[in-house]
């Protein structure tokens, strides 16, 4: 997502400053134009040297180890930096006078109140994941009644597309998929696979986010950005499978604790940004496709540091 977050920036005139610590990203997806810095939003005096030196207007905090279902064993990390990082790009932020800070956070802190969820409904996160990504919200809009920071918020959820890390075993379903046809491995879905997701192509949403921050009609606001067209985990093994023209065995595995039904309502967004791409299923996943098979598959790796290994999915304890 932010490789094509910068993207847009770049298309618009400004000019980009990339820090990302590459633990779920490659070097090679920033684009040319963008200046690349190898570090972590944990890290406060390379985040204070950064903001001093640049003097930035606008911040896009994207940065998060976005893995819901694994956020439960590694409750320790999750919270350090996707709350804690958080907070540092905050403080630095009304430091600076920042003109606007752009958040992406997740349908996740919804849990697993009734589809479609908007951004009136009462948040009930049911992972770590989605109540660290709640708590950032919380924080921004009390830091920006006390300080005066202006801030937009966005929801999206289960985007797929060009450049996502095809290797990471835990999330990215859509990758995990085709870096697994690719290897000419087993397609392993969680229960019985009725899991309903809406799938959301990168180049809809992220110029949209890109320009947010200069849009002060968005300022101050939550939106849910994402496709409307929510399909089974099934029936997108299917689609895949289809789209790359190679067929794989699905093997059912015991179900994790998971939100089964989650896809949202955007028509706040629609009324602000107004009539964005809506590319379908389809045609995103070919597109996707046809990048993934010359990028080539990865090889996965197992996360180290589990903290809790009670109620681990076996199928995460066998790359565990």
């Amino acid at each position: 997502m932010g490789s094509h977050l910068v993207d847009s920036l770049l298309q618009m005139g400004m000019d980009v400053v990339v820090l990302d610590d590459l633990s779920g990203g490659f070097e090679d997806n920033v684009p040319d134009g963008a200046t690349f810095v190898l570090g972590s939003i944990l890290d406060e005096a390379l985040i204070k040297e950064l903001f001093a030196r640049h003097r930035f207007d606008y911040v896009y905090h994207l940065a998060a180890y976005a893995a819901e279902g694994l956020s439960h064993f590694i409750k320790g990390f999750n919270y350090r930096n996707n709350l804690l990082g958080s907070v540092n790009l905050i403080n630095a932020s009304v430091n600076h006078d920042i003109k606007c800070f752009v958040f992406t956070s997740s349908i996740a802190v919804y849990g697993a109140l009734e589809p479609p969820m908007r951004e009136s409904d009462v948040p009930v996160p049911e992972d770590p994941y989605g109540v660290a990504k709640l708590a950032v919200e919380h924080e921004l809009r009390v830091t920006s009644h006390m300080f005066g920071l202006p801030y937009v918020v966005f929801r999206p959820h289960n985007v797929y597309g060009e450049r996502q890390n095809l290797g990471d075993p835990y999330r990215n379903v859509v990758g995990i998929f085709m870096n697994r046809l690719m290897r000419g491995e087993e397609l392993t879905v969680f229960g019985d696979g009725e899991q309903r997701r809406a799938f959301t192509y990168v180049g809809d949403v992220m110029p949209a986010i890109a320009r947010s921050a200069t849009l002060t009609a968005a300022h101050g606001q939550v939106f849910n950005v994402g496709s409307d067209d929510p399909t089974t985990v099934n029936d997108l093994a299917s689609a895949v499978m289809t789209t790359m023209g190679r067929r794989g065995e699905i093997k059912h595995v015991e179900a994790r604790n998971e939100v089964h039904q989650a896809w949202s309502d955007h028509s706040r967004f629609a009324e602000v940004f107004g009539d964005v791409g809506r590319t379908s299923l389809h045609d995103g996943l070919a597109r996707m496709a046809r990048w993934a098979e010359t990028a080539g598959s990865r090889s996965g790796k197992p996360f180290e540091g589990i903290e809790i290994r009670r109620g681990l999915p076996p199928a995460w304890e066998s790359i565990s």
